[in-house]
């Protein structure tokens, strides 16, 4: 075997030779994997991965988030990572929100020495439920009659200017604050998790819920409509001295999980902070603002031309769906109906979010709004199942719930007051024509009237100060509650105003 003496090499010779073996290992790579085969998303979406991802700061370091929302009730430690935190509130106890102020420097200038409204809710946490919440909502007021959802502790709270409760909404209180300044309110919330339960086998278990904070700023119109933040927490309701035996329970029972499996799990904080959301309602609302009162003694009232229902618009406020209204202490809440046929599917996509049904955009992501109305019944349940398929298909149809009265007004003119006499039932001679105008009624009260009544004419409710109908004899009957209960269905009044000698407001009299 003969051997041959190799000389020493140099180091360029040496480098280039390691470049070209490093090169020739990776060549052919692509080829044998293919090039859908690797993908660095599935190497991401390792556990691993995730956790590390969830520490991560947000994309936008330039994100402002104003305020801060805590709670002042513990966590349950039985919450596994990763997971939305779940605390325990106890039935009529009064709980600290604390609102802080999270601005740095220079940011926001425009709330500054002002003050800004917040607005807090008791939502259902479960898709399924929030589907049917007015519904689940109205069956807690029958069953609890005078009592409400959610409620202020305003002799505890310290720093919230005009605290209101809607009694039209029970779940729903608002405040305003200022952000410079301490800023505690407390709350009560008066129903438990088990009264939206299905009792089963003898065994139940609470549904959750959300408590959800919206902040708003003035708008140049001095309304509180502009959005500044939302956040909120899940929850769990049980009566008197429930929470803290759930709480105990808890950590009791943590404590006897190994330590490999305490790991798994997110320890018990003492405060709740209140994350970033979306914002709430899925409606819009624009503040009702009215216009000037009467002029003479027995005047018309002004009514704009061509509105002939107290829930009828002039124009429209989208293209994509017909718009309804409601006055609820004077703020005129708009929502979506009717889809129309000429919606495109980004229109489509659009009302479906609005309505609720968020979880089948992805189904329905080419339909336009001609394709969606031309689904039949069993096409939308076979899709959608039972319960979301009925819903979906009488939101297509716009089905709405027939009010539980409705009445016609008009207000004839000084005119024909004087050359055409009136008969008993309000009716003029039969050559005189009159527009009525409808008035829906769901509470059937005199003030909820009184509120129709002033929006459809465009003054504001103080202005009216009683109602009356005339009775036999031309006699006036002040218009109760009871009254109004009685009314038939469809009934026509003429309207006549008389002006009040003790006061500026004026009298309406149903004839």
């Amino acid at each position: 075997m003969a051997w041959a003496l190799k000389l020493p090499l140099t180091d360029e010779v040496i480098e280039s030779g390691l470049v070209q073996d490093f090169d020739a290992s990776l060549s052919g790579i692509g080829q044998e994997l293919g090039a859908g085969a690797y993908s660095m998303s599935d190497v991401l979406a390792l556990p691993i991965f995730k956790q590390e991802e969830s520490n991560l700061p947000p994309d936008s370091d330039n994100k402002i988030l104003p305020f801060q929302y805590v709670l002042c009730a513990p966590t349950s430690p039985a919450v596994k990572l990763h997971d939305e935190t779940l605390t325990y509130l106890n039935q009529g106890q009064s709980y600290e929100i604390r609102m802080l102020d999270n601005r740095k420097i220079g940011e926001l200038p425009e709330i500054t020495g002002k003050m800004v409204k917040s607005i807090i809710r008791v939502v259902f946490h479960d898709r399924r439920l929030q589907y049917t919440e007015h519904q689940q909502l109205e069956g807690w007021r029958w069953n609890r009659p005078g009592d409400r959802i959610l409620d202020l502790d305003i002799p505890m709270s310290v720093g919230i200017i005009d605290p209101r409760a809607n009694p039209t909404q029970l779940n729903t209180v608002e405040f305003l604050w200022d952000p410079s300044k301490r800023t505690s309110v407390f709350i009560q919330v008066h129903c438990i998790s088990t009264e939206f339960t299905m009792r089963k086998h003898g065994g139940e278990k609470g549904v959750p819920f959300r408590i959800q904070i919206d902040t708003f700023k003035e708008n140049e119109n001095e309304e509180y409509t502009e959005h500044l933040h939302s956040a909120s927490c899940q929850v769990k309701v049980f009566k008197p001295k429930g929470a803290d035996r759930k709480q105990k329970t808890d950590r009791e029972k943590m404590e006897k999980r190994a330590p490999q499996e305490k790991e798994k799990y997110q320890p018990s904080y003492e405060t709740t902070i209140l994350t970033e959301c979306s914002p709430w309602p899925e409606v819009t609302y624009v503040n009702n603002s009215p216009s000037p009162g009467f002029n003479s003694t027995h005047n018309s009232f002004p009514v704009a031309e061509g509105n002939g229902s107290p829930n009828h618009q002039p124009e429209p406020v989208v293209q994509v769906a017909d718009v309804s209204s409601f006055l609820v202490c004077g703020f005129i809440w708009i929502y979506f109906i009717n889809l129309l046929p000429t919606a495109t599917p980004q229109d489509a996509q659009q009302w479906l979010h609005r309505n609720r049904f968020s979880p089948f955009c992805r189904l329905f992501t080419n339909f336009s709004g001609a394709d969606l109305l031309k689904l039949t019944r069993e096409d939308v349940i076979q899709i959608c199942g039972p319960a979301d398929g009925i819903r979906l298909f009488n939101a297509l149809k716009g089905r709405v719930v027939r009010p539980r009265l409705t009445i016609y007004v008009c207000q004839e003119s000084q005119q024909a007051r004087e050359q055409h006499p009136k008969h008993e039932n309000g009716d003029a001679a039969a050559s005189t024509f009159f527009v009525y105008h409808a008035i829906y009624l769901e509470e059937l009260t005199v003030t909820e009237l009184t509120e129709k009544i002033a929006h459809l004419f465009s003054i504001s409710p103080r202005q009216i100060n009683q109602i009356f109908k005339q009775g036999p004899t031309g006699i006036h009957v002040l218009v109760s509650d009871e009254m109004i209960q009685n009314f038939q269905d469809e009934v026509c009044f003429v309207l006549d105003t008389m002006k009040d000698d003790t006061s500026d407001g004026y009298h309406i009299i149903l004839k």
